[in-house]
């Protein structure tokens, strides 16, 4: 299955991951297994993509960004660690104290960071997708579509 609801729960922490390119490509995600997330992402216009490197597939990984984590791709068990690091990359999905949902007249209450996401349109494997909604908002997108 794509996704999985979690209570949440997250503590910022330091260390163990390490913070990959944020614009991403099909062939970086061909191993994930299933989305989790930690956080309702209905409710949210847009979440934040990285890779990261991390020492497992599967479990919440180390979060050290500002923020919070709200989600988290699991990988396959065929999945092969970097040869290099021995860390394996996975998706992660987060939400910074300036975003929409935090300050909705704030810095994007028009428009959205360059790894912005609708999380509607994430599942694993795929590249999440810009939409109406993850661009100009809630409000926005409804006022489009009435």
């Amino acid at each position: 299955m794509g996704s999985q609801f979690e209570e949440h729960g997250v503590h910022p922490t330091r260390g163990g991951a390490k913070a990959m390119s944020s614009l991403l490509q099909a062939s970086d995600l061909t191993h994930e297994d299933r989305v989790v997330w930690l956080e309702d992402p209905a409710g949210l216009d847009y979440v934040r993509q990285a890779l990261d490197k991390t020492p497992r597939r599967r479990g919440k990984p180390r979060y050290y960004r500002d923020g919070r984590m709200v989600g988290f791709a699991e990988l396959c068990d065929t999945s092969e660690a970097d040869p290099d690091s021995g860390l394996q990359k996975r998706r992660v999905f987060y939400l910074l104290p300036h975003d929409r949902d935090a300050e909705p007249d704030g810095l994007y209450r028009a428009g959205a960071p360059g790894e912005a996401v609708d999380p509607r349109t994430i599942e694993p494997r795929r590249v999440g997708m810009k939409t109406e909604r993850s661009q100009r908002g809630s409000a926005s997108a409804a006022r489009t579509v009435a």
